[in-house]
């Protein structure tokens, strides 16, 4: 039986790429992968190859066709239900598809002064006050479901490092903004901080950040961005 195949742009840049590509190893699901670089001049067109919405990622499975981020890693919790895609307790679950739903529709501030940049490490900016509501926000749902899901899971087992103990597609659709915070130097609070160390401990985060920073394609105010940051620091 042919593998699904997972269309993403480049690693060093797609956010959008990151979250379900997590899930799917996460998940334990085998697929290929297909790279399609980003911000060429074929690129679209590409793209439109695979989808009609013209943007990345999108999953193939067979006659299946999955688009955004967030369906995708629905589809994944789907094809493997015993991987714990999303918590089992219902009330968890609920609030982990609301927390990953604001995610995906919101931080517009912190995406577009922090854009995911793997070679920006080490980068500063100034934080407006836009930003700093979007980060402290973003804290804010770490902290809570850490608190509420995370230390202990609703049977009394020992909960783990991510939000609801488990990794689940909550910790994929927030896997770019700890990118983001680790290499903008976003100062945290002790718990979120651990939280972040936890997730960039993941060996498939290492092995895409890994594959992220030796990329040859750049994007150029990307690449401006994290230089210029620099300046402030």
């Amino acid at each position: 039986m042919a593998r699904p195949v997972l269309v993403i742009g480049n690693k060093n840049y797609s956010s959008w790429s990151l979250r379900p590509w997590l899930a799917l190893r996460m998940a334990g699901i085998a697929f290929e992968e297909l790279r399609i670089p980003l911000y060429e001049a074929g690129s679209k067109a590409a793209i439109l190859l695979h989808s009609p919405a013209g943007k990345v990622p999108i999953l193939r499975d067979g006659d299946v066709t999955v688009w955004e981020s967030l369906a995708i890693c629905e589809y994944a919790a789907e094809l493997a239900p015993g991987a714990g895609l999303w918590p089992a307790e219902p009330a968890a679950r609920a609030h982990a598809r609301a927390i990953s739903a604001e995610m995906h529709a919101g931080f517009f501030a912190l995406r577009g002064s922090m854009p995911m940049n793997l070679r920006a490490e080490g980068a500063r900016i100034p934080i407006e006050s836009a930003v700093r509501a979007d980060i402290d926000r973003v804290v804010a749902i770490w902290q809570e479901c850490r608190a509420r899901f995370g230390a202990a899971v609703p049977s009394g087992a020992s909960g783990g490092p991510f939000l609801f103990g488990a990794f689940t597609n909550a910790d994929a659709m927030f896997a770019p903004v700890v990118t983001r915070f680790h290499s903008y130097g976003v100062a945290l609070p002790a718990s979120a901080q651990a939280y972040l160390d936890a997730v960039r401990a993941l060996p498939a985060m290492q092995e895409w950040a890994a594959a992220g920073v030796v990329e040859a394609e750049r994007m150029p105010d990307t690449d401006a961005v994290a230089k210029g940051a620099r300046a402030h620091v």
